[in-house]
């Protein structure tokens, strides 16, 4: 398991040694057809900061070799919005006071309804807050089920599953899971996550190893730039993390997302440190040219300019008119959102936007039957 490679693996030697790399080592890093961890290090390090346009060209050449120049594109239903946890950073906090959403059979319905009127989507992520009893593995089964006629690819973000309850979801359609650690920095974690299920560390940093031992066909995972101050030990630790699945889950696909935490109107929690754009474009280009063949994520919760932007420069796969509240398609548009969405385009303006940058969204990219064994 994970954790146990992890706990060999320093958070303050890994910080002062991505603080020490010299422009010597990003030329290096450069220079290289494949790169290790210590070469991302470099590349994520503020001796890279005068290198960005020259990563930024490296990173649109490895991607267009790789995927062409398609989008993949996606859109995220919440389900549900019941949580037993306490995230301080999250709308769903246990503790907040706000009605609570259980989508039913009937509601999902109208929800996948209402989006295949938007676009022709075909890649769906089901999102759940974490609440076993009210919205546990039979609930996210059934929305699988009810899902299959409208949609080629499913995908959860859900809590964390044993692999027993990723086969069985299997069973039921499921192709991908998409699971955020928050943070690495196992000190700190419970400070972000005080109680639930969710503050158990060990729990859901193995979580990818169910997946794996589960072969679920598509892995997504990610860090919350912000959280901690030190955000570029958080992306090494998941740049190690990566590695070491990519070696024990050989056959499964991976993905990564880089998601910003924004300042709070309301007084609410505020972020460690705010992650600049140009900072998040330096991770980009430094995990494409870390890794070529890893899926880049980026959601709604970047601005429009700058997706646009980043869509010819690495990133792979986007979501597009998003609504983050349970019904938010169809059924309750008014209710409570987890985050707050920067993009708010539908999602054939940003089609065509996509279009004249040259890109080429793809609405459909996977189908049960490409998924064939052999033996």
């Amino acid at each position: 398991m994970y954790s146990e490679e992890l706990e060999k693996i320093s958070w303050s030697e890994t910080t002062a040694r991505i603080y020490a790399k010299t422009e010597a080592d990003v030329c290096r890093a450069l220079g290289k057809e494949r790169c290790d961890v210590e070469d991302f290090m470099a590349l994520i390090s503020p001796a890279a900061l005068p290198y960005i346009e020259t990563m930024a060209r490296r990173s649109r050449n490895l991607t267009e070799a790789r995927f062409g120049k398609t989008i993949s594109m996606f859109i995220p239903l919440y389900i549900s919005n019941a949580c037993t946890n306490s995230c301080v950073y999250c709308g769903f906090h246990v503790s907040n006071p706000m009605p609570r959403t259980i989508l039913t059979e009937e509601e999902i319905v109208k929800e996948y309804k209402a989006i295949k009127k938007l676009a022709p989507f075909e890649n769906l992520l089901l999102v759940t807050g974490e609440h076993p009893q009210k919205a546990g593995v039979d609930y996210i089964a059934r929305a699988l089920d009810l899902a299959k006629p409208y949609f080629s690819n499913l995908k959860i973000e859900v809590m964390p599953l044993s692999a027993d309850e990723y086969k069985e979801l299997k069973k039921h359609g499921l192709n991908g899971v998409v699971c955020f650690q928050e943070t690495y920095n196992k000190e700190h974690y419970n400070l972000y996550h005080p109680r639930g299920m969710k503050s158990k560390f060990d729990w859901r940093l193995n979580g990818f190893d169910r997946m794996g031992m589960a072969e679920v066909h598509s892995i997504g995972m990610g860090v919350l730039l912000g959280l901690e101050k030190e955000w570029r030990t958080d992306l090494v630790m998941m740049a190690y993390h990566l590695r070491y699945l990519q070696k024990h889950y050989w056959r499964t696909k991976y993905s990564v997302n880089f998601p910003r935490m924004r300042p709070s109107e309301n007084g609410g929690f505020q972020p460690n440190v705010v992650v600049s754009d140009k900072e998040l474009a330096q991770v980009t280009f430094a995990m494409r040219i870390f890794d070529h063949d890893v899926d880049i994520s980026y959601s709604t919760r970047e601005a429009a300019a700058f997706r646009d932007n980043m869509a010819t420069l690495g990133v792979t796969t986007m979501s597009a008119e998003s609504k983050t509240e349970p019904g938010g398609y169809s059924c309750y548009p008014q209710a409570l959102e987890q985050f707050h969405v920067s993009d708010e385009r539908t999602a054939r303006e940003v089609e065509s936007a996509l279009r004249l940058l040259g890109r080429e969204p793809v609405w459909k990219d996977w189908d049960a039957a490409f998924d064939l064994k052999v033996y």
